[in-house]
């Protein structure tokens, strides 16, 4: 059931009163025009892809593209930064919700990323009221009552630099169509973002940013500057107003960071090692190569050597172009109640950014307010400057960014992936788009790897210790036993009034999927929907 709400535009299944200032008739027709003017070549970038996932599950190999070669070793570089964004020691990142959008701004970080990507599950309400939160935090009026104990919170003087990660290419937002079709996920986040604040943020000061996800080509970067150069022009903007940082977090670019960046040297500030969704697109990128199953989720980490080519590399591209390189996630959370435990995550936390300074890069992510200090000491202690682009490291070759790590495969790493999956999306469907769950903070991106690698598990016959070959009775039976541990350790009330049976449901259909789709977050669309109410009148 679709509601007309201006020519060419209509809301799908959903009354139109979440809130008309965001969703005003100036902003939907905003939505409309880029919608119409971007949406075909954002399908056929889509096709592409899949084309070229097919090349490889045919076994080409990712590599340079021998098309863009002067592209990489020519001279140049990116527009210069604008001062606010030559120091990004530490950046915090979160859902716009209100109250984490407080206490993130007023952390300490030098910058926050309201995200509306993997740690936003996108009911319209979250979508709507995320847009309303940022809206008031630009203008600094944002605050939040706490029901329970009347605490009011509200943003400091100083506050961190805002940016916004929109969804990425793959997704549809079904909340609204034109011409009778979905719109772009990604237009409607950044659109609306752009359209309600850009100005107001430069007549601030300030400088309008976006985190741009999960891109594969080059191609796809160019359709995002055609966008912004829209934008711009629409909003009466001077060109390249909107700067972007580029999250490397797909396999197939990392072999196109120069390109990437040449896409957007006029409004590029960096690019992002997006670690966790590296991990999961070298397993789906490679889903039909015998030989490249990958270990135990825990045992791939930074220091896996495909993963520290991936990192000198981006630190090396950045440096050379004259833009920042940002370190990745680290996703130990404070255990609270647990003093022994918080100090292990602190102590993780710390390591993980001493490597990350060592290497080159210019700052880095956390999840936590109460890791921005932690963060931000080893790099106030081994960087001299407000960053490192003097630092250039060596060249990396494809064969290093293609070694497959090598170890064991566990049953516990086999349960420790259920549960978190079958957990995660179980917070995912109820609304709640990042969850820490045993010690860590898990979005999509992590639970995708717990899913993808299952997945290759199954579909190479790989051998798990003391276990032998996991074929699918055997997981079927390890998918139960994940449901009763859930139980136990949440309690039979909570089980029963959350969404686990559709979630493991879920769960083990994409991984027994002969082929599973690009990302779990599609199928799972389709549950989180919620339907009509039968008193809103079309």
């Amino acid at each position: 059931m679709t509601t007309k709400l201006l020519s060419g535009i209509a809301r799908s299944g959903y009354p139109y009163h979440a809130d008309p200032g965001i969703l005003s008739e100036g902003a939907l027709a905003f939505l409309k025009d880029l919608t119409r003017s971007f949406r075909p070549a954002l399908e056929a970038l889509l096709v592409e892809r899949t084309e070229r996932q097919a090349r490889h599950d045919a076994g080409e190999a990712p590599g340079f593209l021998p098309s863009t070669r002067e592209i990489r070793h020519s001279q140049w570089q990116v527009a210069p930064l604008p001062p606010l964004l030559l120091d990004r020691r530490v950046e915090i990142t979160g859902p716009p919700e209100r109250k984490m959008l407080i206490n993130a701004l007023n952390s300490g970080a030098r910058v926050y990323m309201a995200d509306f990507e993997d740690s936003l599950a996108p009911s319209l309400e979250n979508l709507v009221e995320g847009q309303r939160n940022l809206v008031e935090a630009v203008r600094g009026t944002l605050r939040h009552v706490d029901p329970p104990t009347g605490r009011v919170y509200a943003l400091e003087a100083h506050v961190a630099a805002l940016m916004v990660r929109p969804r990425g290419l793959h997704l549809p937002e079904r909340h609204l169509e034109v011409d009778g079709q979905p719109i772009p996920a990604c237009l409607f986040d950044a659109g609306l973002f752009l359209y309600h604040n850009a100005a107001e943020i430069l007549a601030r000061g300030g400088v309008p940013c976006l985190y741009l996800p999960k891109l594969e080509h080059h191609l796809e970067a160019r359709w995002w500057n055609q966008v912004l150069e829209a934008v711009e022009a629409n909003l009466g903007l001077a060109p390249d107003s909107v700067r972007t940082t580029l999250l490397i977090e797909t396999l197939p670019a990392a072999f196109q960071m120069d390109e990437i960046l040449f896409e957007h040297r006029g409004r590029a500030a960096g690019l992002n090692l997006g670690r966790w969704d590296y991990i999961f697109s070298f397993i789906k990128t490679r889903r039909m190569d015998p030989g490249a199953i990958l270990p135990d989720r825990g045992r791939v980490d930074m220091d896996q050597p495909f993963l520290r080519a991936y990192a000198r590399l981006l630190v090396r591209t950045c440096h050379r172009r004259g833009c920042l390189a940002l370190g990745g996630m680290s996703a130990f959370v404070p255990a609270r109640g647990d003093a022994e435990g918080t100090a292990r995550a602190f102590a993780q936390v710390r390591a993980d950014k001493l490597r990350e300074v060592a290497d080159g890069c210019d700052g880095t992510w956390v999840a936590h307010p109460a890791l921005v200090p932690v963060a931000q000491a080893p790099f106030d202690e081994h960087m001299a400057g407000p960053n490192q682009l003097d630092r250039v490291p060596d060249p990396v070759d494809a064969e290093e960014l293609l070694a497959v790590p090598r170890g064991p495969r566990t049953e516990k790493a086999l349960r420790h992936n259920l549960k978190v999956g079958i957990r995660y999306l179980e917070s995912w469907l109820r609304g709640q788009g990042c969850v820490a769950l045993y010690g860590l903070m898990e979005d999509a991106a992590t639970a995708e790897i717990c899913r993808m690698q299952v997945w290759q598990w199954i579909r190479h016959g790989a051998e798990v210790e003391h276990l032998g070959q996991l074929d699918r009775p055997l997981f079927h039976a390890f998918v139960e036993d994940a449901l009763f541990q859930i139980r136990a350790e949440i309690g039979e009330a909570d089980f029963a009034e959350g969404r686990f049976l559709e979630a493991s449901d879920l769960f083990e259909t994409l991984i027994l999927a002969r082929v599973p789709p690009p990302f779990l977050t599609l199928p799972a669309y389709d549950l989180l929907l919620e339907p009509v109410p039968s008193e809103v009148n079309p």
